[in-house]
């Protein structure tokens, strides 16, 4: 009998993982920004010196949570497998590729939903072009997309990245040697054993439960199915009635944490997400899940997220956080610099390319 076998368990699962994310947000992660995937990765490629931007360098260990969270509850209930062999350096791509999209509208697909839960019309914006986005990647998925067959490989191999991250958590507490930010949001954070338990649970709950941001808009679009959407929703409902009760929620435009206005890179942005997740199997979160249950292919898409990270930082692709005016400072505005946007339109493109060219050709009935 499967745990999460009926709608209303999935939507308990959302409810629990809205309260744990809760918890982090009263614990010290930065505001309207409790859990993303995204620049939680970020953040570990600037502790780990992949770049040099002083505010976001923090080894989170919510994403080792997440990554061995899903890795314990897999092994205990006999779903881990070990696989392999599936395009993996057009994976290593996609990651960039989402990474770049995400950081240009300053957030994962989670983070997207939390700050909707906030109020933030910004995602709101955000989530039109994230819909798009998989709704593009599901177009060719009729079409025959596919980046062909993982093969069985050894156990050994898909436990590497769950007792690598792992190792390099025990690494950075045991020696102080990462880069850690004294300002900004690196240097916001849960405790450390806090952040690590709360992920630990978030990972085997949404490995159990097969959450996932991207997967859930595509199965309402190819079956309507609504069975992953209702653990978003539930989500969402929970970190709205908190953000409420807490005086965070303001609806509008502007004085939103960590977040632009620049409505037309905040859609085209989060396309790329949601077109990448979909081309490569899952959002961010789905992806570490993945790799966690023995996804060889899911830690070569881990990989290129990290690397994306630390491309889209030293190279100026990510978007800035809009500012208010000051005594002394003028607004910012925010947004992607012109690399950035270059960024964008150069990876809206890849993903065309990469869609494209692998759509199974379908025999000719004899």
């Amino acid at each position: 009998m499967k745990l999460f076998d009926k709608t209303w368990k999935l939507a308990l699962s959302g409810v629990v993982i809205g309260l744990l994310v809760m918890l982090l947000a009263m614990s010290g992660n930065p505001a309207n920004m409790a859990i993303c995937v995204a620049c939680f990765i970020r953040d570990a490629a600037g502790a780990l010196k992949l770049h040099t931007a002083a505010p976001v360098q923090y080894f989170r260990p919510e994403i080792v949570g997440f990554v061995c969270g899903s890795f314990l509850i897999s092994m205990a209930t006999k779903e881990y497998r070990s696989t392999a062999g599936s395009a993996p350096m057009v994976r290593f791509l996609l990651g960039a590729v989402m990474m770049i999209g995400a950081l240009v509208f300053l957030g994962c697909p989670l983070r997207m939903v939390l700050r909707m839960s906030a109020g933030d019309l910004n995602a709101y914006v955000a989530l039109i072009g994230f819909a798009g986005g998989v709704a593009t990647g599901s177009c060719f998925l009729k079409k025959g997309f596919s980046l062909g067959r993982a093969y069985e490989t050894k156990s050994l191999s898909g436990a590497v990245l769950p007792v690598l991250l792992a190792a390099l958590l025990v690494i950075g507490v045991a020696t102080g040697a990462y880069a850690a930010s004294t300002e900004g949001p690196g240097s916001k954070h849960a405790p450390l054993l806090l952040a690590l338990v709360v992920a630990l649970v978030i990972g085997a709950l949404a490995q159990k439960s097969r959450m996932c941001f991207a997967g859930s808009i595509r199965d309402v679009i190819l079956m309507k199915n609504f069975d992953l959407l209702s653990i978003i929703a539930a989500l969402f409902a929970v970190m709205t009635i908190y953000n409420i009760a807490t005086g965070n929620f303001h609806l509008s435009f502007s004085g939103q944490p960590i977040a632009h206005s620049q409505h037309l890179w905040n859609i085209l942005g989060m396309y790329v997400v949601g077109f990448a997740a979909v081309l490569a199997g899952g959002c961010p979160l789905r992806q570490l899940i993945l790799a966690g249950q023995g996804s060889s292919d899911s830690a070569v898409t881990f990989l290129g997220m990290l690397l994306g990270a630390a491309f889209a930082h030293n190279f100026n692709l990510v978007g800035s956080a809009a500012k208010a005016a000051t005594a002394t400072d003028a607004a910012v505005p925010g947004g992607p610099a012109m690399p950035g946007k270059i960024a964008v339109i150069v990876c809206i493109v890849l993903l065309f390319v990469i869609a494209a060219t692998n759509l199974r050709r379908k025999k000719a009935a004899k």
